[in-house]
């Protein structure tokens, strides 16, 4: 067993977010976690995610606050703490914290494919 603290838990860039901050838990350099790792994301008010469509599939966990989701299909979606959902890959989302308070989220992701 690998436990990863928080207060030992390293930052981590996440292209095209804004207004965020993200720590690894697990997985990549964090644990030897081998089939998905784990993030947490804390969006201060105004905070986000441009609207992408990245190639995996992803499940969010909101823990605090509340977060959008904006699907490119256009519809909305408001999770609050405790609420989830999965992204399956290739589908565009966006996340924005309207909220005037920090809203904490979970992300769990498989690895990316290794090429050949």
């Amino acid at each position: 067993m690998e436990i990863v603290r928080l207060a030992d838990a390293r930052p981590y860039i996440a292209p095209k977010h804004y207004d965020m901050r993200s720590l690894r838990l697990q997985g990549f350099e964090a644990s030897g976690a081998d089939f998905a790792w784990t993030g947490l994301s804390y969006f201060l008010p105004g905070g986000g995610a441009e609207m992408d469509a990245g190639p995996l599939g992803k499940i969010y966990v909101v823990l605090e606050g509340a977060v959008t989701i904006e699907l490119g299909s256009g519809e909305v979606h408001v999770l609050k703490a405790l609420d989830s959902c999965f992204i399956p890959g290739g589908e565009a989302r966006a996340v924005r914290n309207y909220g005037n308070t920090v809203a904490a989220m979970l992300v769990v992701m498989p690895y990316p494919e290794k090429s050949a």
